[in-house]
């Protein structure tokens, strides 16, 4: 993604710049940010505050811990469900980007996936909680 964008801001100073490099960037970024969801969760990366949980005793926290992994994990199946019938909408009408003409669902299809291995990962994390008595870190 790099590549290309320096790429094209190099491009259009000395000549003209890539065709479709805003399609391009569109599609790269979706596919990275929902490949990235399930491995930042399973590496804990995602940023959390937990200050005023810290406060409550370790069964507290193994209750909130729970009930905020199922939250999270039904809204991103939902969302997965949603993305994906918005997917087989864009392939039912044959949608294209508007310069390159490039169909659209396999990219949408892909960030459904992604959710749903978020997804996945807050069941895991969720069935840690239950199971081991931990907060699942």
């Amino acid at each position: 993604m790099i590549v290309l964008t320096c790429a094209n801001i190099f491009l259009r100073l000395v000549w003209t710049p890539i065709k479709g490099t805003f399609e391009f960037m569109e599609f790269f970024g979706a596919i990275v940010a929902a490949f990235a969801l399930g491995y930042t969760q399973t590496k804990r990366g995602h940023t959390g505050i937990d200050i005023v949980v810290n406060l409550f005793s370790p069964g507290t926290q193994r209750v909130l811990n729970a009930i905020n992994y199922s939250i999270c994990m039904a809204f991103f199946a939902i969302a997965g469900w949603q993305i994906a019938k918005w997917a087989t909408t864009l392939w039912q009408t044959g949608e294209v980007t508007e310069t390159l003409r490039i169909i659209f669902y396999p990219f949408t299809y892909a960030v459904a996936f992604g959710c749903f291995v978020l997804s996945f990962v807050l069941l895991v994390d969720f069935l840690k909680v239950l199971t081991q008595g931990k907060g699942a870190e």
